[in-house]
């Protein structure tokens, strides 16, 4: 005895598929025509964009620790110490 399934018609998900890459075409050209060419967001732009956000936090952490550390010299007596120190 065979088991009757039912199966949606083969053409229903090549249909589904067409209109989901239409619409991701369609905005990825809305973009380029709101804000051009050179300012459509990529998986690069945004990978730039993570590394120059880390090197500046690195940048403003070595900062704060070397004014805490000539705050510490011009000041040795007062009591604070570092995590390093510890």
């Amino acid at each position: 005895m065979a088991i009757a399934t039912a199966t949606p018609p083969a053409g229903i998900a090549e249909m589904s598929r067409a209109v989901v890459s239409a619409a991701a075409e369609l905005l990825v050209s809305v973009e380029r025509a709101v804000v051009g060419d050179a300012n459509v967001r990529t998986a690069r732009s945004n990978a730039w964009e993570a590394i120059c956000a880390d090197r500046a936090r690195a940048q403003a952490q070595d900062e704060i620790e070397a004014l805490v550390r000539a705050l510490m010299a011009n000041n040795p007596g007062s009591g604070v110490q570092s995590g390093a120190a510890r």
